[in-house]
């Protein structure tokens, strides 16, 4: 089989975990778990089929060095520092093309930095019966199996099955951002859809065809990046043609067209941690459903998770509730209700608080 590479992205600002992820140290480089930092147990997991040689990770440029410190084992210049953020397409392109000149017959899992994966052998027999997938030419996605009728997913419907195995392959119809209640429930209800990991597996030439075709602009300014790539002119190359490509997700831009895109729909006990809620599903609970981080003590409370940072932190005679304290600033939200700590995020902006950002 071709040789399996991975790229993790490791971009992103993580406004719904504030106050812990900060514009300064965003929540993939944060240890919620107490078993590393999300973006050491992305390594980590691959670490067992892919050697770190073959591991790329792509963040923003002010996160680079901190990526380097949180992963030793990496080659330094395996992490690359993007100028500014423009959405998943362009680093996810300009990992293809580097690789390509690496080797041309490389296959690229892509995956993220702020997954939490529990059943991490079942994710790496999944990721390597993807790559044998994708020798085939095909855009393998992962799939996640979806439990509930969540809006806040992406969805892909799936069609023919193409390969049978533990993990089976399908072929995609289509894929639906985001949907409202009434169709993620008749969605969930028909059981041909699954939640959008936004995991990715595919030969290298296969989704720099897909880019050539669909974003020909973006491999335009791909190609000239890679070309001065490892010559004195590389950082100012870069530096003057990122800042300038399409601000694009890979989905929007590449896989909703596609030619040949399959999914793999998997149960791996996958979140993508996208709240405090979340957060408080996948951690283990007490006898009360609390989750408490530091110390802290929880008389008659229930379905809570409390966060400390060093202070003692009381709580008497209170549910479902979420309790953040960051030193600095300590977050109060009801469990149900904190996706919406990007609202508070979007207030410190608009009253010029920076020093809380």
């Amino acid at each position: 089989m071709n040789p399996l590479y991975a790229t993790i992205l490791a971009g992103g600002s993580g406004t719904r975990l504030w106050p812990c992820s900060r514009s300064s140290r965003p929540k993939q480089f944060l240890d919620f778990t107490g078993k590393g930092t999300m973006l050491q147990e992305a390594f980590e997991r691959i670490a067992p089929v892919i050697p770190p040689e073959r591991v790329w990770v792509l963040t923003g440029a002010r996160y680079a060095e901190m990526a380097r410190e949180q992963l030793p084992a990496l080659p330094e210049h395996n992490v690359v520092g993007e100028p500014v953020g423009r959405g998943t397409a362009p680093p996810i392109g300009l990992a293809a093309m580097l690789l390509q000149k690496i080797d041309p017959g490389a296959v690229m899992a892509v995956l993220t930095a702020d997954h939490v994966i529990s059943l991490q052998g079942r994710f790496r027999r999944v990721l390597l019966q993807a790559a044998h997938v994708a020798t085939r030419g095909h855009l393998v996605t992962l799939g996640i199996s979806a439990t509930r009728p969540d809006t806040g997913y992406g969805y892909i419907e799936r069609g023919e099955m193409l390969y049978e195995g533990e993990f089976s392959t399908y072929r995609v119809v289509r894929f639906t951002e985001k949907p409202n209640r009434a169709t993620a429930e008749q969605f969930l209800s028909s059981g041909r859809y699954s939640w959008n990991s936004g995991m990715f597996v595919w030969r290298v030439d296969s989704i720099l065809v897909e880019i050539e075709r669909q974003m020909p602009e973006l491999y335009a300014g791909l190609r000239e990046i890679v070309s001065a790539w490892g010559t004195p002119e590389q950082t100012k190359t870069l530096a003057r043609v990122w800042p300038a490509l399409p601000n694009e997700t890979i989905d929007f831009g590449v896989m909703e067209h596609a030619r040949d895109v399959v999914v793999i729909p998997v149960e791996i006990g996958w979140s993508d941690v996208g709240s405090w809620h979340a957060l408080w599903e996948i951690l283990p609970h007490d006898d009360d459903g609390n989750v408490a981080r530091g110390d802290a003590i929880l008389m008659d409370v229930h379905g809570s998770l409390v966060h400390g940072n060093g202070r003692l932190i009381a709580v008497i005679g209170v549910d479902d509730l979420i309790i953040v304290d960051a030193g600095d600033a300590l977050l109060v939200s009801s469990r149900e209700r904190s996706q919406e700590v990007k609202k508070i995020v979007r207030e410190l902006e608009k009253r010029g608080w920076q020093q809380y950002l």
